[in-house]
């Protein structure tokens, strides 16, 4: 995933990452495995220009879990602030949320952060706001929306819930198993 790791200086560009992980995330060091399989380009990543910028961001939104950070969200330290941080919270601005609203969306659902705004944000936010008809309070009470597949999860459980004719609340339509799914459509969205 990561040629460029054959080539790095241990002393000047491996070493300060391991320091970085360890002073500012409180890694471990039997746990730096665990971080760096989770999100290898934090080893081509420079602490200086890259990873505390991005860490210090975060923390200024409002990430205080710096476990959860390290171990399931690593990749937000890779993250361009200027160029991936900021546009997506600026995009979901656009869509009607206040500045508030979006940095509660991402705290509540940091992989928001991850998604391209073109293939993900722009796509399912025009099915939800012109095919479901949606509201953006639903977005703001379940962000997590914008994490399932437009073509294998929201069309499909979309349709079913139109056909049935059950209203049924976002969050229930799309987290729940198949099982689930069908047995809230046929208990008429009542569980």
């Amino acid at each position: 995933m990561c040629p460029k790791i054959l080539t790095s200086n241990i002393k000047t560009e491996l070493i300060p990452v391991f320091n970085f992980l360890s002073q500012y995330l409180n890694v471990p060091e039997n746990n730096y495995r665990r971080v760096i399989n989770k999100c290898p380009r934090l080893l081509t990543s420079s602490v200086r220009d890259q990873l505390k910028p991005a860490l210090f961001y975060l923390q200024r939104l409002g990430f205080k879990d710096l476990e959860a950070l390290a171990y399931q969200d690593p990749v937000l330290l890779v993250s361009n602030v200027e160029h991936t941080l900021i546009p997506k919270l600026k995009f979901l601005e656009t869509l009607g949320f206040s500045s508030h609203e979006a940095k509660s969306m991402v705290l509540r659902c940091p992989g928001l952060f991850t998604f391209s705004i073109e293939n993900n944000y722009k796509p399912k936010f025009e099915y939800f706001n012109e095919v479901m008809k949606g509201k953006l309070e639903e977005l703001k009470a379940f962000p997590q929306f914008f994490a399932f597949s437009l073509e294998k999860r929201i069309k499909p459980r979309h349709i079913e819930v139109m056909q049935s004719g059950v209203k049924l609340p976002l969050a229930n339509m799309l987290k729940s198993t198949d099982e689930e799914f069908k047995e809230l459509l046929r208990k008429g969205g009542n569980s």
